[in-house]
């Protein structure tokens, strides 16, 4: 069976000759095939200005009509002859559903949630000591206190270690774990919400509901055998618990969770714009267990208790009088209080590294012929001016961002709007650049929490930031103040001058910014006057020798 192909755009001779050819939207098709019948069997489908026929055993594609000789009672006539009146795209699918099905998916969502089952917390033996004092505590159990003042008083600040890790696991941790992250596992079950990503929302929740539960649990074990054993027992055997769980993973899971709560709270954020998730916050806050906290009420509180306890343990040692235990208690609270300070040299360290590394993926460096337009570099040469990679320039591991913002820059013809960016060895000079067709293109949910508002609201764009000239180094980098006088004339206002020196201390390049206010203007003149002196201070540290070279000690 011979096939005639006629594609869009392209006349091949695969007719017969002799025969009768009338263009079409189509392109060429032969005359006889205008005035075919109905069709018997087969079907064809009308897509935009092109045809395609769906013949038995035959794959055709949009573009191409294909015909056979037997196969000339598939087709229908009159849409071959396409006009401008039947360009109206007839889909197998129609958006009109798209409404429908959402709905069916949030009442499915709805009643799925209907079936979920929250397991009551009160079955905890502790649950109702929470709220107790220590000596309501003692009446209850007929346990007659001791004589000795400083040692009940110790008993005092061990129970309220005891009671507030009793209302940190039951009333946030594990709202956390059973009724937020739990009944997210259940939709996964069920297929909903399968794209929120478990660990960027609640990180190793888990892991820190156990090391709590243990931790209390020893507490309440503690409590327990005083008041089993005999009367004259003075006092409780709490060290062994606290070095075990303070030395051990109880500081090691809070930090792990606290790296993640600042990206979490910013996921979290994002994922509220979303109705199906919505459904299910609201679903888990109304949960009377709550309390009528909200999701990102109970997130932060991992971090409040990480730093609550050094002053718990601070209280009891200040209560314990026995010298042995007071060393111990105090060795125990400077190793969470030291643990508290390494995660936030992490934290800082993480979040420099992250803002850096989306720093990386915006900022666009031009290369030297459409940065400056005095060199003329011809287009077979341009291959040798390998511009430096700004992954290397804009480096995690290698510099700091200190400050940054939005500033004006006075050109001779126009104003235009830039963002700096001042590292702790240079300043750099961008311009924004908005692509508002992308808006809203952008997962916010993978953005950096810490960047600025312009910078999100740029990336939410698919914009850049484009480097205006090359990196100022802090020690070739000079800022003067500009009298209004002198500007007032051009319309500035909270004007400074910022210019670029060479090693001959001759000025290459300047900058006449404006600020919006007088205040943001004395801010940016005081960040880039301090970051000057360290990294001059810096610099003259490192060409100061610790000991001096063999060959100098000899000349001594």
């Amino acid at each position: 069976m011979d096939l005639q192909v006629f594609c869009k755009g392209q006349n091949k001779e695969t007719y017969q000759k002799g025969d009768k050819i009338i263009p079409t939207a189509m392109g060429l098709v032969p005359s006889d095939l205008t005035s075919l019948g109905t069709h018997n069997s087969g079907f064809y489908e009308h897509r935009r200005s092109s045809v395609v026929l769906n013949l038995p055993g035959l794959e055709v594609f949009p573009g191409d009509l294909l015909v056979s000789d037997g196969a000339a009672h598939y087709l229908c006539h009159p849409l071959l002859l396409l006009n401008s009146e039947s360009k109206k795209p007839r889909w197998p699918f129609s958006r009109r559903g798209v409404g429908k099905d959402r709905h069916k998916h949030i009442s499915d969502l709805e009643t799925c949630l209907s079936s979920v089952k929250i397991a009551d917390f009160r079955a905890y033996e502790f649950h109702g000591l929470k709220g107790k004092t220590w000596n309501e505590v003692v009446d209850t159990h007929q346990k007659l206190p001791t004589d000795q003042l400083d040692s009940r008083k110790q008993q005092e600040a061990v129970w309220e270690l005891f009671t507030s890790e009793c209302t940190y696991f039951l009333d946030h941790l594990l709202v956390l774990k059973m009724i937020f992250m739990n009944t997210l596992k259940y939709l996964h079950t069920y297929e909903y919400l399968l794209d929120v990503d478990l660990w960027r929302l609640f990180a190793n929740l888990e892991e820190l509901s156990q090391t709590s539960f243990g931790f209390v649990s020893s507490l309440f074990a503690i409590v327990k055998d005083y008041f089993d054993a005999s009367e004259t027992s003075p006092s409780m055997d709490f060290i062994p618990v606290l070095m075990k769980y303070f030395r051990g993973s109880l500081c090691q899971s809070h930090q792990t969770y606290c790296l993640n709560y600042s990206a979490a709270v910013f996921y979290l954020e994002s994922l509220k714009q979303r109705d199906d998730f919505g459904i299910y916050l609201k679903w888990c806050e109304q949960n009377e267990q709550c309390r009528r906290l909200h999701l990102s009420e109970l997130l932060v509180a991992p971090l409040h208790r990480l730093t609550r306890y050094p002053l718990l343990l601070k209280n009891i040692w200040k209560r314990s009088t026995d010298a042995t235990e007071k060393i111990m208690i105090y060795s125990i609270k400077e190793k969470v209080e030291k643990s508290i300070r390494d995660l936030e040299g992490k934290v800082k360290w993480l979040d420099n590294f992250q803002k850096l590394r989306h720093l990386q993926e915006i900022v666009v460096w031009p290369p030297l012929w459409d940065r400056d337009k005095r060199f003329f570099i011809p287009e077979c040469l341009k291959h040798i001016f390998k511009e430096h990679m700004a992954e290397n320039i804009l480096s995690p591991t290698n510099r700091h961002l200190l400050y940054e913002g939005k500033l004006t820059l006075a050109e001779s013809t126009r104003f235009l709007d830039v963002y700096l960016f001042l590292f702790d060895d240079f300043l750099l000079v961008t311009k924004t650049k908005r692509n508002k067709k992308k808006a809203g293109g952008s997962d916010t949910g993978v953005m950096c929490p810490s960047l600025t508002p312009e910078l999100q609201t740029v990336i939410k764009e698919g914009g850049s930031c484009t480097v205006l000239d090359q990196p100022i180094p802090l020690d070739r980098l000079v800022v003067k103040s500009i009298d209004p006088l002198h500007v007032s004339v051009f319309g500035l206002r909270n004007a400074f001058l910022v210019q670029h020196e060479n090693r001959y201390r001759q000025c290459i390049a300047a900058f006449l910014l404006q600020a919006q206010t007088e205040n943001i203007k004395k801010t940016w003149m005081a960040q880039i006057t301090a970051a000057i002196t360290c990294f001059t201070k810096s610099q003259e540290t490192k060409k100061i020798p610790l000991f001096p070279s063999a060959a100098e000690s000899s000349e001594i």
